[in-house]
């Protein structure tokens, strides 16, 4: 239980505009550059961080542990990587006595309204966390024994989408035989899309953005052609691009977003089966025949599996075992491919190359010499030429 003052005291430290709610789904909806987020989740994951680190977020308070211990999760190394200030376990009281858009001070693991300290917890710096993941690798066992059950009845629930593909839908976007990017966004999704840009440009993969990595394409000056995801999370201009949509939806058809796209007027594909929509379009780019699936911004390592959670970890792990003989991640595509040499560069060498024996010519005592013997091969192919007629 942590200890409340109500003593002012004068104290420094950076200022933010709280945004503060027990559901993170809804408030990483509405978080913002600079803003200090106040949230109670046991364990930071990967895809929160990643999330709040998009939006500029300067300060992230938990009233529960980032680091339990149960198993090392990402969440936080993301966050102090970023430069973005994490305190933890300041107890759930805060959520009775902040009131979110109010603005906070915190210093030295203190939340505080003015001068006054409203809550205390711990201020995390990469070497307490490093210390925590180390302790925490110790609760890997029992996560995984959850993990193997959770895919077991995930594999019964999906089994004939795994084994036969029944509910893939149908999509207008020519996939066989082509080489499909799936981006998602992440903090080196945009970084990612650099380093592949001569990729690109040579095999023009059919680009498939996942919720806000489709905006990610459009800002690296690529138009996906295939969108899968919910279009709250994307902008307007994106969904407008002409890609073709495919929202994920409920086994009971319910399909989150669609009302969006029915106000922008435009059409969508629904895909209703358990799974997360990185996985979906993943199994969908698959399905269609594509002759090699290249991953940005997406990561499955043990680690980042089970810090997904235990549904969207199952739904992972079967996926990309379904989809694994075509799958490569952006990274072994960086390592393994040499970029084409394009016909211009070629041309140029070889002007660059006579050029340099012209040169060599007219500075030598033969050039005369080679004049007259090229003088001469002219000479006789415009007599052979005359001859003819």
């Amino acid at each position: 239980m942590k200890l409340m003052s109500r003593t002012p005291q004068h104290v420094d430290g950076s200022i933010g505009v709280a945004r503060i709610s027990r559901n993170t789904g809804a408030l990483l909806e509405r978080v913002g550059h600079g803003d200090v987020v106040i949230l109670d989740q046991v364990d930071l994951d990967r895809s929160t961080a990643n999330a709040l680190v998009t939006a500029g977020v300067q300060a992230v308070v938990n009233a529960a542990p980032s680091v339990s211990g149960r198993y090392p999760n990402l969440g936080p190394e993301i966050l102090l990587a970023e430069g973005i200030t994490l305190i933890d376990e300041v107890g759930e009281d805060i959520f009775g006595r902040i009131k979110d858009g109010s603005k906070i001070r915190l210093n030295d693991g203190g939340v505080y309204a003015g001068d006054t300290l409203i809550a205390q917890g711990t201020e995390q710096t990469p070497e307490s966390i490093a210390d925590l993941l180390i302790e925490a690798k110790a609760g890997m066992a029992a996560q995984l024994e959850a993990f193997a059950a959770n895919a077991i009845e995930y594999m019964k629930r999906e089994r004939t989408l795994l084994l036969d593909g029944v509910g893939i839908p149908a999509i207008a976007t020519p996939i066989a035989g082509k080489h499909v990017l799936v981006v998602t966004a992440s903090p080196d999704t945009a970084a990612e899309l650099k380093k592949l840009r001569k990729y690109i440009s040579d095999f023009h993969p059919v680009l498939i953005g996942v919720d806000s990595g489709a905006d990610a394409l459009l800002a690296a000056g690529y138009k996906p052609k295939l969108i899968v995801g919910d279009p709250e999370k994307m902008a307007a201009k994106t969904l407008q691009c002409g890609a073709e949509v495919v929202i994920p939806a409920d086994v009971d058809g319910h399909a989150a977003g669609l009302e969006r796209l029915q106000d922008l007027a435009l059409g969508a594909v629904t895909f209703a089966a358990a799974g997360t929509n990185e996985d979906l379009a993943l199994l969908l780019a698959h399905d269609k025949d594509a002759a090699l699936i290249v991953t940005v911004g997406m990561h499955a390592a043990l680690t980042e599996l089970l810090d997904r959670g235990r549904g969207s970890a199952a739904s992972t792990f079967l996926i990309r075992m379904r989809v694994s003989n075509r799958l490569v991640e952006a990274s072994a595509v960086l390592r393994l491919y040499k970029a084409r040499i394009s016909w211009w560069v070629v041309l140029l060498l070889v002007i660059a190359a006579a050029a340099a024996i012209l040169a060599a010519l007219l500075v030598s005592d033969v050039s005369g010499a080679y004049a007259n013997l090229i003088a001469g091969w002219w000479n006789d192919a415009v007599a052979w030429v005359k001859g003819l007629f």
